[in-house]
């Protein structure tokens, strides 16, 4: 007998022993089942990072991290946050920290830790198993005075490659910082772009940035420039490796807080949450392409969609930043902006900047253009008093279930369902864990319906100074379609 002939049944012996098939007999030809659907599982590791809470000595953070609970995920894994400080080396060879600032606890239950001043390094965190469908950590910061002073927040987010920042900028009142966290063992390199009301802004400290393994890199934005800009727009590509990355936008006036990246550039965009009683909205809008966009813009309010009077259209002109003033948009009601071509679409990315209160209690927030919630969004960290949930529905009515967990300290976790007109914006009465100790989350859940959009405000008093965050809620990814698979040995033979 040949060699080869000896080799190829030696080997299907293997594979059957280790596939469990049942003979090592050759398979005679059979006609092909057609593959079904593609089965909606758990996924079983997830990552997230969160940026340098605050450079302020007065500054107090607090972390909340929480796991909904997820069918199928099983009871086994677990989640851990680890420094990633400046210059890297955050983790030991087993990826622990000696003692991590927030220890997250089994799906269902929020957990929380604190820190203070300025000494906080930016985190990465896995979850794995149970824990990680749906894994979220919010990182809230109350700062009492200074630069930036009121409530600044952020939701950690997934590593990726390609981020957009509209509604940065290096204005005189302005101390912009991009925070660049990487995950991995090796170095990640990144470009980071900078986008003026004239274009592209003449720079080659951006050009080839290294974030160090498991480290992070706070680059102040007027030291990447030559001109002073009011409306800026941030793009960072990632040549090698992967990162986090947000921009921390701090106001000698308006305060401060985190600007997350916006949803990629598309012709139609949803800014979702402006509170109702926000004093001044600022839309910051760039697009990425040769070809110049019209947009048309409208609230969709309680009641329905309408055309501000005082800015129904906006022209972008191509690779230029665009800044758009809508004064008191909401006028004492739930809003979110909704942007659609006039004509063809172009892509487009965009955000709110937004803000709350009179003289110098004024404070600000921003709200990205945001994706929809397809199956599951979650906002950690919300209190007693002072959490607002809007619910937009852009396009036909959704109904939608909101759950309230169990607190981080003891309580409950309840349910409603909410129904959402097309074309209207809601800030509903979120449940609240009843006998609610310490924090909790919120869940979102479309049910049935169009296009569901979702955001987070929360309110919190800081000295005099109307302070608040926003967070839009986007997808948690909690599942992942897997293909259905067969085995076929048949191509031992091909």
């Amino acid at each position: 007998m040949k060699r080869t002939t000896l080799s190829l049944i030696a080997g299907t012996a293997a594979l059957a022993a280790l596939t469990g098939f049942a003979s090592v007999a050759a398979p005679g030809p059979a006609a092909p089942e057609a593959a079904g659907p593609a089965a909606r599982l758990p996924v079983e590791r997830s990552s997230l990072l969160c940026p340098a809470p605050s450079g302020s000595d007065l500054a107090e953070t607090a972390y909340t991290s929480f796991t909904p609970v997820t069918p199928g995920a099983g009871d086994k894994g677990g989640a851990r946050l680890t420094a990633a400080p400046v210059g890297g080396g955050g983790t030991g060879k087993d990826g622990k920290a000696a003692k991590p600032v927030v220890q997250p606890q089994a799906p269902g239950k929020p957990a929380t830790g604190e820190v203070s001043g300025p000494g906080a390094t930016a985190l990465a965190g896995i979850a794995e198993g149970g824990s990680a469908p749906g894994w979220t950590v919010q990182q809230t910061t109350e700062v009492a005075a200074g630069t930036g002073r009121g409530l600044l927040g952020v939701a950690c987010t997934a590593p990726d490659t390609d981020f957009w920042f509209p509604g940065a900028s290096t204005s005189a009142d302005r101390t912009d910082y991009v925070h660049l966290t990487n995950p991995d063992g090796s170095a990640a390199v990144v470009d980071i772009e900078l986008y003026g009301k004239d274009g592209a802004v003449k720079s080659t400290v951006g050009e080839g940035v290294t974030v160090p393994p498991h480290g992070s890199q706070a680059l102040l934005l007027s030291t990447l420039g030559e001109t002073k800009e009011d409306d800026l727009t941030v793009h960072i590509g990632v040549r090698s490796g992967r990162v986090g990355a947000a921009v921390q936008a701090l106001d000698a006036k308006l305060g401060g807080d985190w600007l997350t990246a916006a949803a990629p550039p598309a012709g139609s965009l949803v800014l979702p949450g402006i509170p109702k009683d926000a004093t001044a909205v600022r839309l910051v809008l760039f697009t990425p392409g040769g070809t110049d966009a019209d947009l048309k813009v409208r609230l969709a309010a309680p009641s329905g969609s309408i055309t501000p009077a005082q800015q129904q259209t906006v022209h972008v002109k191509a690779g230029m930043t665009t800044g758009v003033e809508l004064g008191d948009l909401t006028r004492g009601e739930a809003g979110s902006l909704l942007l659609t071509p006039t004509g063809g679409a172009v892509p487009v990315v965009a955000a709110l900047r937004v803000v709350r209160g009179k003289g110098d209690g004024r404070e600000s927030a921003f709200i990205p253009a945001a994706t929809p919630v397809a199956a599951r969004a979650t906002a950690a960290d919300n209190r007693a008093k002072g959490t607002t949930l809007s619910l937009t529905a852009p396009e036909g009515t959704a109904q939608v279930k909101v759950t309230a967990s169990a607190g981080s300290g003891g309580g409950t976790a309840a349910s409603k369902t909410y129904t959402v007109k097309g074309g209207t914006t809601q800030d509903v009465e979120a449940p609240v864990p009843a006998g609610l100790k310490g924090t909790y989350a919120l869940t979102v859940e479309p049910v049935s319906g169009g296009p569901l959009y979702a955001a987070r405000t929360l309110a919190v008093p800081v000295g005099d100074a109307a302070a608040f965050t926003v967070q839009v809620l986007p997808d948690d990814r909690g599942m992942v379609a897997v293909p259905r698979a067969e085995q076929d040995l048949s191509v031992l033979q091909r």
